[in-house]
């Protein structure tokens, strides 16, 4: 199986390719600058991706790659402008370019699946305000995942939008609920599960439907 897994460099990323790798799956992991480079914000550098590839088939897309900047912001002086272009351009833009720059990839492999690492701060269920440009970017992935399911479906490409917890990273801070490596055995679980049939599912890392 071929895993492509997006944002690599650390944290759930780098866990989910550790975890890949180490069940003898073919991990391309991307980053910045690394053996696999993306920048998943520039078409450019999308294309280049793509093209490396060479139509290699993709059996498991992970778009895991992301930002989180208006961490510990206000209401009344944070939250700037440029940040919301920012993180839209990593977390919605980012995701959208990734699948269809490896859609080709994708069809081309026996029961190919999307994963969309979201966050429950996407739910508007769950909404207890703060960290706007962070869960309205969220919000939107997880409705850009929603939506991909039903267009993909007659292709039989499954797609997963998924909360992986609270994890004590640098982006989750020290304070979170679970360790990277509880979250990654969580996520290659969802994954492993993911199919045609449950495609468009919005679950948490361990497995529980998550409110929308």
């Amino acid at each position: 199986m071929t895993v492509v897994i997006t944002g690599t460099s650390r944290g759930i990323g780098a866990g989910l390719a550790e975890a890949f790798a180490a069940r003898g799956e073919t991990v391309i992991g991307t980053t910045r600058d690394g053996q696999w480079p993306l920048d998943v914000t520039d078409p450019a550098s999308q294309a280049a991706f793509a093209a490396s590839l060479e139509q290699q088939p993709v059996d498991l897309l992970v778009c895991n790659a992301g930002v989180y900047l208006d961490k510990g912001h206000t209401l009344q002086d944070g939250y700037g402008p440029e940040l919301w272009a920012q993180s839209f351009a990593a977390n919605v833009t980012g995701v959208f370019l990734t699948v269809r720059g490896l859609l080709s990839n994708l069809r081309a492999a026996q029961a190919p699946k999307i994963a969309i690492i979201s966050s429950q701060m996407a739910s508007s269920e769950r909404a207890p305000g703060g960290s706007y440009i962070y869960r309205a970017s969220k919000a939107a992935v997880l409705n850009l995942g929603r939506n991909l399911a039903q267009d993909l479906k007659p292709e039989s490409i499954a797609v997963g939008i998924y909360h992986p917890g609270w994890v004590r990273t640098d982006m989750g801070g020290a304070g979170g609920d679970i360790s990277v490596d509880e979250a990654v055995s969580g996520l290659v679980d969802r994954f492993d599960g993911l199919s045609i049939g449950t495609t468009g599912c919005f679950e948490t890392w361990d497995g529980r439907p998550h409110p929308f």
